[in-house]
């Protein structure tokens, strides 16, 4: 049999998987263990970690439609265009710095989607308009 699983990733396969390292018992477990049994345990990471891959991605579909009905929400009550809409959640945010425009896109659940980067990048354009105006 041949054996993928790495002694030095498993605390942070471990982690990926469930959020947090693991404790210095496992860790005694894991040394103790066969290659055939740490192989075992790395597979059924590699397969919990597919399926929390998958549930983010869902996540992030979901916040990016959610995200784009209220951009539609906003045409709809006299935005006009999408330019307009981002500039109205610009003025009710009250963004003092670039870092708070990330954070916002960010708490949407989409900052690291292509979606997020061009909202993100749209959302500063406006910051950076705005901070030329007195």
């Amino acid at each position: 049999m041949a054996y993928d699983y790495s002694d030095e990733c498993i605390s942070d396969f471990h982690k990926e998987v469930y959020g947090y390292r693991p404790t210095h018992d496992y860790m005694v477990e894991w040394n103790a263990s066969s290659p055939t049994q740490k192989q075992k345990v790395w597979d059924e990471y590699a397969r919990i970690n597919e399926i929390n891959i998958n549930k983010a991605k869902e996540k992030e579909t979901i916040a990016i439609v959610q995200f784009d009905k209220r951009i539609k929400e906003l045409m709809y009550f006299g935005a006009g265009d999408r330019e307009t809409a981002l500039y109205w959640i610009y003025q009710s945010e009250k963004f003092s710095d670039e870092q708070d425009v990330e954070h916002y896109v960010w708490k949407q659940g989409i900052l690291f989607t292509e979606y997020g980067k061009k909202l993100l990048k749209d959302l500063l354009s406006i910051f950076e308009l705005e901070g030329t105006r007195i």
